[in-house]
């Protein structure tokens, strides 16, 4: 796609995603997550690699969110749809590789992680808030040189459900799989409890075209003694109790699609039945003296690494080199906090479909889901989601009408900006601490500065990596 011209108005609605290609490089990028009191709206990116100062203002009265190329060629202007926010609301700016954020005398305010400020340096991953309009800047995501610079929601067709992401590096996963899914290729799809596994198992079996069912086979409830009848049925009178003939589970995706559930919780005996299913195409129900030929599409979901347990000896490397033609690898929600508006907007739609319209959130609750960690992903999001529609009764989703834990998120970070940083000088770190400084500063030098990637080694959450950095005042600049 070519890009506007220095002068031309290009809306966003116009930007449609599409396969890009040529060398790949890191650059810092924003996002539009989420509207608060428009929560069915939409989601965009905005790559900035050619953009030195992008000014942020509220559109004239009844304009679409669009974005502005000014007279210099550095420079650019997103209007947004939010009444809340000022015509000339705040600015970003680049200098070096840094990117700073300063309000413009707006009426209410610039925010950069639940915090108001007049100017901040942003940092990998923080969450600016101007009007009810919540965004996410990344330092440097990668992404192809002739991408898109613009990518909008709205001009997103998925092939299936599950299938969108504004996320660069999970969209070419995913069209991996629209290229893959009328094949025979078998996928793994790897990721968290919770990061939709399934959902994408689903997409998979829509797009092959297979005229058979979909069956997921849930492997660590499979029980040692029943394996073969479970998995290939059994005649009737094979065994006491057995009074009708049953297909079994794999019979029962012939011509569609198996799909082996959490495989890396898979005992021994059973991963030795599915890697004779696999390689004879056939199965033997217990009772019967005649195997019975078997058609299926097979895929496998995890959140185990298969490629360790095999190393452990304890999967089967010739059932891992059948089943891996391809893997995907699904982020957790914390590392996807970009999708979360487009998220919400298909669950709102999911579960009340009648009420879409009339759900909205105030800024707190919006914040508090932006800044909480969702260690159980995507189903968390789902289960908390529906209990607020509810208790809200038709009106805003409040921050009270969350469970403890998320409300927590928020109150943590709060509580933590007001804390004074210590002066290293005066007070000297104890050990702990000065044990945590050292392995942050390792893992900046590692990961070139990259604060998302820091915590991920750590085990952490990006905000509590973030309060440490703060905390020891060490400059993350220097790593970059």
């Amino acid at each position: 796609m070519s890009r506007p011209s220095e002068t031309s108005t290009s809306t966003l609605s116009h930007l449609v995603q599409s396969r890009p290609s040529g060398r790949i490089s890191a650059q810092p990028h924003l996002f539009l997550v989420l509207q608060a009191d428009h929560p069915l709206g939409y989601s965009a990116r905005y790559c900035l690699r050619d953009v030195q100062e992008l000014a942020f203002g509220r559109t004239v009265e009844g304009g679409e969110t669009h974005l502005e190329r000014l007279d210099l060629a550095s420079g650019a202007k997103l209007c947004v749809r939010d009444r809340w926010m000022s015509s000339s609301h705040a600015v970003m700016r680049r200098s070096d590789n840094t990117w700073t954020i300063e309000d413009k005398g707006s009426k209410n305010g610039t925010f950069v992680n639940g915090q108001r400020c007049e100017r901040a340096s942003l940092e990998e991953g923080d969450l600016v808030e101007l009007g009810h309009s919540f965004f996410i800047f990344r330092a440097a995501i990668s992404t192809h040189a002739n991408a898109p610079a613009f990518v909008d929601t709205r001009g997103l067709r998925p092939a299936a459900a599950g299938m969108v992401t504004l996320l660069p590096g999970l969209t070419e996963q995913l069209a991996n799989l629209e290229v893959i899914a009328p094949s025979s290729v078998s996928v793994v799809i790897h990721g968290e409890s919770g990061t939709g596994k399934e959902l994408i198992a689903q997409a998979i079996h829509r797009l092959s075209g297979r005229s058979g069912a979909f069956v997921a086979v849930n492997c660590a409830s499979l029980p040692r003694t029943l394996v073969e009848s479970e998995l290939f049925g059994y005649r009737k009178g094979a065994f006491s109790g057995a009074t009708e003939d049953r297909p079994g589970l794999i019979r029962s995706a012939d011509q569609g699609t198996l799909l082996l559930d959490e495989i890396g919780d898979l005992h021994a005996e059973a991963q030795a039945v599915f890697l004779r299913v696999l390689q004879e195409s056939e199965v033997l129900p217990v009772g019967a003296t005649r195997p019975v030929k078997v058609d299926i599409r097979l895929l496998a979901a995890t959140h185990r690494d298969l490629e360790a347990l095999v190393a452990a000896h304890q999967f089967r490397a010739d059932l891992f080199a059948r089943i891996s033609g391809l893997t995907i690898s699904l982020p957790p929600l914390r590392e996807r906090r970009e999708d979360l508006g487009l998220l919400l907007r298909s669950l709102i739609r999911r579960h009340f479909p009648d009420r879409t319209e009339q759900i909205t959130l105030s800024t707190d609750a919006a914040r508090a889901m932006l800044l909480y960690d969702w260690p159980l992903n995507v189903r968390e999001l789902e289960k908390y989601l529906t209990a607020a529609v509810v208790l809200a009764r038709g009106q805003p989703i409040q921050e009270a009408h969350f469970p403890g834990p998320l409300r927590a998120a928020l109150h943590r970070e709060q509580k933590a900006e007001r804390a004074p940083a210590p002066d290293l000088e005066r007070e000297p770190l104890g050990e702990t601490d000065r044990q945590r400084r050292e392995q942050l500063i390792q893992l900046l030098r590692q990961h070139a500065g990259n604060i998302t990637s820091v915590a991920r080694a750590m085990g952490k959450a990006r905000f509590q990596v973030q309060r440490w950095i703060k905390r020891y005042r060490i400059d993350t600049k220097e790593f970059r």
